[in-house]
């Protein structure tokens, strides 16, 4: 299931590249995708929910990365905006999804498709994120280690 979901968010992260770069249609980015031969490897579901997710929400994402980040919006490359963006969706939408696997999901898609060290940006941004997000389940995490 995990590995589905990982390719879920890689074909997000195409889709939301497209609509970055060309505010391509979201149904036309989605049949697209669709089109592509590993998009079955994908949850579709998730797929759906992730990409639908951070579009519609997209304007609130924006404004709760913006305290975190040392640029402006509109200066971030279009894929680490996309990923950021997944990943602020997943910590703030998606409560089954615990937060360090939002943010190491995140930070894998940036290894994958992000500049060099662009890991390390999205992985500072979204540990931040989660703290204000997800304090209490980072809270109950750290209470558990310490007994």
């Amino acid at each position: 299931m995990s590995g589905s979901r990982r390719v879920a968010r890689e074909f997000a992260l195409r889709g939301l590249y497209s609509w970055l770069l060309a505010q391509q249609d979201r149904t036309d980015i989605a049949a697209s995708l669709h089109e592509d031969s590993q998009f079955k490897k994908a949850d579709e579901a998730y797929f759906q929910q992730l990409l639908e997710g951070v579009l519609d929400t997209a304007p609130n994402l924006e404004e709760k990365l913006r305290p975190h980040l040392d640029r402006a919006v509109a200066e971030l490359s279009p894929i680490e905006k996309a990923i950021l963006m997944i990943g602020a969706y997943e910590l703030m939408d998606c409560p089954d999804v615990p937060y360090r696997v939002a943010i190491n999901e995140a930070v894998e898609l940036a290894k994958q498709y992000g500049g060099t060290d662009g890991h390390k940006y999205v992985n500072g941004v979204l540990d931040k994120l989660a703290k204000e997000v997800r304090s209490p389940e980072i809270e109950a995490l750290a209470r558990q280690k310490a007994k």
